[in-house]
């Protein structure tokens, strides 16, 4: 007779976080995935050769948090360059939506699973866990991740390194105003930062094996130490959260022809009005977006000249 063992969870929270501030503010967590053969240096390069360009971003980790992002530097090195020289490149590097990948697409359902069974859950689906995304980052000793918001709910994991993490409450317009959200969501992601935010913030200080939930909008910034650093973000949108970027991206669209919007949830009737003609339109265009050559072309003409930033080196 064979009795049958449960895997051990690969994200364990405390039951009490879970349960109180899961998904609207951030808490610590814990993860089983350091070591793991998909996160090594060495297979993380083999991904930055597999990855198409456009999913590829990295430019010095010498940057400000409140950077302007015309005035970072580049690298003069290619992708797979930047990860196996990470501890001396002076990089900060993210390898994007790497759930193309098969393997890397299980890890990743199978991380999210673990906290799903943890609030009572058999699916990924019944616990809302839909478009699950991965994003790992490599980064070099003493970087910096500027002050940025993203529209995606998130696990981040820590793996390797000292990391420090802050993040801020997505309420407080005095850090970050409604159309400054609007662009950060569909332009560019970095945020202008004051010093006087700092007392507002929750720093969470990561070593392998560490990480914290980011919910979606809530804004932060990061620095690494003085070791090399990998940390993977795993991401999922709910169907309020799609929504709720549709309406951005429509808003963004709108205020660039001279037509400012207000931000979702003041006008109920209008937004799903807005909300049904961009997705019309999205859906109609879908197919395009499969191409490497038209995907530049739709984020310019959808985003503005600065869509296709982190292709220049390409």
């Amino acid at each position: 007779m064979s009795t049958h063992f449960a895997p051990a969870p690969l994200i364990t929270a405390d039951h009490d976080a879970l349960r109180r501030d899961f998904p609207l503010r951030p808490f610590a967590i814990r993860h089983q995935l350091v070591g793991h053969p998909l996160l090594t240096l060495s297979r993380i390069a083999q991904l930055a050769a597999e990855l198409p360009r456009d999913l590829i971003e990295y430019n010095s980790g010498k940057v400000a948090i409140s950077q302007d992002p015309d005035a970072i530097a580049a690298l003069d090195l290619d992708p797979v360059e930047v990860v196996t020289r990470i501890e001396t490149a002076g990089a900060w590097m993210v390898l994007k939506r790497v759930e193309n990948s098969p393997p890397y697409k299980a890890l990743l359902e199978d991380a999210l699973l673990s906290v799903a069974r943890a609030r009572g859950f058999n699916s990924l689906l019944d616990a809302g866990f839909e478009q699950v995304e991965g994003f790992v980052f490599v980064s070099s000793p003493n970087s910096t991740t500027p002050f940025h918001l993203d529209s995606e709910d998130n696990f981040f994991v820590h793996l390797h390194g000292e990391k420090f993490f802050t993040i801020f409450d997505n309420a407080d317009r005095i850090i970050v105003p409604d159309d400054e959200i609007e662009r950060s969501m569909t332009k560019h992601r970095n945020l202008k930062y004051d010093e006087s935010f700092a007392a507002r913030g929750r720093e969470f200080h990561l070593f392998a094996g560490d990480g914290c939930y980011v919910p979606y909008q809530w804004p932060h910034w990061v620095r690494t130490s003085g070791s090399f650093s990998i940390s993977m973000a795993i991401t999922w949108k709910t169907r309020e959260v799609r929504r709720l970027n549709d309406l951005h991206f429509f808003n963004s669209m709108l205020r660039s022809i001279g037509l400012p919007q207000p931000p979702p949830g003041r006008q109920p009737l209008r937004d799903a009005f807005k909300l049904a003609f961009y997705r019309a339109v999205t859906t109609a265009i879908r197919p395009l977006r499969a191409s490497m050559a038209m995907r530049p072309l739709l984020r310019r003409i959808a985003l503005g000249k600065r869509a296709n930033y982190y292709l220049k080196r390409a």
